[in-house]
């Protein structure tokens, strides 16, 4: 009998084991970067090129090795970091496995320039396939310069399943941002095809986060810190009105390691419970400090994922925290105002509130509109026009006697009255009944089908800015932006590059007023990055729908009589007019006889 089963060789193995860790170019970027924080460098620069595609170069001016320690770092599983299996219950390291740079090593070609202070001469070595090419002594400063070329050279197969640059860049600066929050003492800085994104200086933590994050947080930030001998919390959380629809910028970090922890997320979520909408998420850098032997961060290849050995009280005090800190947010001051000297002679100051005063008051409309339950929209009728003067409803046409039936295909709509009704719906008869029509749904509607069109036909018209609009962004949104650039033109918007994530907006779809571009922006790539995270959508469906989100009329807002027609016109000629892009109803219908059941005949 044959044997089926046999050890594979050697260079697949380490390539299959080098997936579990470098998965992209990021993967690699987090390796190198936490190997230099590891060797206690004060500065790191991080390099890339072509998204990291062709290069990842991570220079720092921590230990560096000597000549053998450069040979042996690239075997699997050297390590300095653990001795005894004990060990692992005590890391405070980023890395300790020992697989980063031989992961590396399999799957690109790698190379090494290391000095300790100790030594004159540096070691320069060459690996690829982890087979060391060449070595020779270097002049180089201490520390380590680390370089990954051509990355899955060997694995073309791999390469392919790579995204765009700029997704993959995207990935890139997630990584950087995480390790640069967790060390604010030491100074990153980020170079990518030649140019710099980022010159990070040492300083607190705020002050980082406001590098990273952007300047709007300068004044957004509720400062968390509580300490009890079991574990400590620190750092920041955003107040109510920097909620955003998406889970941006939300950091964990236990023992200064970046975490992902649906369950912690959720403390936090209970902890804004009533002081942001339900589908709105806060932004968070909150850092857990509690003994190593508490947590086991030994569970997944990327060490993103930990078990607390009792997460229950975890939760409980990140909860508690953070409520701590909002309540302490929220508490007004008190105001100590001097009265002016003018007001305190005046005679409703000086002179007694007699009892006839009062009951005189007290009868007033005045003090029932502030005193009565539901008073304070009591419009008094006999100064009314109209027996319905004051309800929420606005009547854009006088009713008439014969209403037109829209059922079929007549399309005619001047003999039909359109009402709006809590300028948020609009009342369309029909025969025997009418549909209620969500505003803002049946808008968005109108929209996502019209960029459709336009993008399977052809270019939608621009129209250029007469002063145009200068937008700033943070790199994270400017290398989504760089990527949405080529579908936008086609849909109408003239963005142009303008130097370190600026651009300059030169024109916006014809149909659509100039103005707060910046806000506009900021708007769509919020809407955009909701739709990709959490609906997996492809990038132009996602840029279509945010579009469409963005362009398409509030409830809540004032519709003339023009507006409205228009609305429920383009609405009936939609192919699928009954459901907004998400997938919600664009209307409900009523008809006579579910409205006499509601009224017991």
């Amino acid at each position: 009998m044959s044997n089926t089963i046999h050890v594979l060789p050697d260079h697949i193995a380490n390539q299959i084991a080098a997936g579990e860790v470098i998965q992209r170019p990021a993967s690699a970027v987090k390796e190198l970067l936490e190997n230099a924080v590891d060797a206690a460098a004060t500065e790191i620069h991080l390099i890339v090129n072509d998204a990291g595609k062709a290069l990842v170069q991570v220079i720092d001016n921590g230990k560096g090795m000597g000549a053998a320690d450069a040979r042996l770092c690239f075997e699997r599983h050297a390590t300095s970091k653990i001795n005894q299996i004990e060990d692992l219950f005590r890391i405070r390291t980023m890395g300790f496995r020992g697989e980063a740079l031989a992961s590396i090593a399999a799957v690109a070609q790698v190379e090494i320039k290391t000095r300790t202070k100790d030594s004159d001469v540096g070691s320069q070595l060459e690996v690829a396939n982890r087979r060391v090419e060449s070595e020779s002594p270097v002049a180089v400063p201490i520390g380590t310069s680390i370089a990954m070329k051509n990355l899955f050279f060997n694995v073309p197969a791999r390469r392919n399943f790579l995204k765009s640059n700029a997704a993959e860049m995207r990935h890139i600066l997630e990584e950087f941002t995480r390790v640069a929050l967790a060390f604010p003492e030491i100074r990153f800085l980020l170079t990518a095809n030649h140019q710099q994104l980022y010159h990070l200086e040492p300083g607190s933590l705020k002050q980082r986060v406001v590098q990273l994050l952007g300047n709007p947080y300068q004044s957004k930030l509720v400062a968390v810190q509580e300490q009890t001998d079991y574990l400590t919390i620190r750092g920041f959380v955003g107040k109510p009105e920097t909620a955003k629809k998406t889970r941006g910028d939300q950091y964990f970090f236990v023992n200064n390691r970046f975490i992902k922890s649906a369950y912690l997320h959720h403390a936090v979520m209970s902890a804004y419970q009533e002081l942001i909408a339900g589908d709105q998420f806060p932004s968070y850098v909150l850092f857990i400090d509690l003994d190593p032997r508490q947590v086991d961060v030994n569970v997944h290849p990327t060490k993103q994922e930990i078990k607390f050995e009792d997460e229950k009280i975890v939760y409980a005090f990140v909860q508690a925290a953070i409520r701590h800190a909002l309540a302490q947010f929220s508490i007004t001051p008190t105001l100590d105002f001097d009265l002016d000297a003018g007001i305190q002679s005046l005679s409703a100051i000086q002179q007694p509130f007699t009892e006839d005063k009062k009951q005189a008051t007290a009868g007033s409309r005045l003090f029932s509109g502030f005193t009565q339950k539901n008073q304070a929209h009591l419009i008094d009728r006999s100064a009314a026009d109209k027996p319905w003067a004051g309800l929420p409803i606005r009547e854009v046409t006088p009713p008439e006697e014969q209403q037109t039936s829209l059922i079929g295909a007549s399309l005619d709509l001047e003999n039909t009255p359109l009402t709006q009704l809590l300028q948020t719906y609009i009342i369309f008869p029909i025969k025997d009944g009418y549909r209620l029509i969500h505003q803002q749904r049946a808008h968005e509607r109108i929209r996502y089908e019209k960029l459709m069109q336009a993008d399977a036909q052809k270019p939608m018209a621009s129209q250029r800015s007469m002063f145009p609009a200068t937008l700033e962004l943070n790199a994270a949104d400017a290398s989504i932006l760089e990527e949405l650039l080529p579908p936008l033109r086609e849909l109408g918007y003239q963005i142009e590059p303008f130097g370190k994530n600026t651009y300059v907006v030169h024109g916006t779809p014809a149909d659509l007023e100039s103005g707060e571009e910046q806000h506009t922006i900021d708007w769509l790539l919020e809407q955009y990055k909701q739709l990709a995270q959490e609906l997996k959508l492809p990038q132009k469906e996602s840029l279509i729908r945010a579009l469409a989100r963005q362009q398409a009329i509030r409830s809540g807002e004032y519709l003339t009589e023009r507006e409205i027609r228009e609305l429920v016109q383009e609405l009936l000629h939609c192919q699928q007019g009954n459901v907004s892009p998400d997938g919600h109803p664009t209307y409900l219908e009523f008809r006579k006889e579910q409205l006499n059941k509601l009224f017991g005949y």
